[in-house]
């Protein structure tokens, strides 16, 4: 099963990581796309560089960025291979012992 893992950090919008968090990110990311757990990853950049595109009856809103509401900002996303939903939350809280205080949103994928 693959899920989509949408990661809200706890930390204000543009706090760089340390030198040693990236290290460690740099280690469970080879470790997953090894083992295969790991089909794809990204972090995004700052939410001054995008926008929010709306439909609502018909009519579309463009809202430009930055975001206010940090709870809302989407610091990146993973796309896990996973036996089950039990195994792809194991699997996310390792990430977030990596990457610190935050939230990660877990999404089952359709497949046909």
């Amino acid at each position: 099963m693959r899920f989509l893992c949408i990661y809200k950090p706890g930390k204000p919008e543009g706090t760089p990581p340390r030198e040693d968090e990236m290290a460690r990110m740099g280690q469970l990311i080879e470790e997953g796309k090894k083992t295969g757990w790991l089909v794809a990853t990204e972090g995004c950049l700052p939410s001054a560089l995008g926008a929010r595109v709306r439909q609502s009856d018909g009519k579309v809103t463009i809202t430009d960025g930055p975001f206010t509401e940090a709870k809302e900002i989407i610091g990146g996303f993973a796309m896990i291979e996973a036996d089950s939903k039990q195994h792809c939350i194991e699997l996310t809280k390792r990430f977030l012992s990596v990457a610190g205080d935050g939230l990660c949103e877990i999404r089952q994928v359709y497949e046909g």
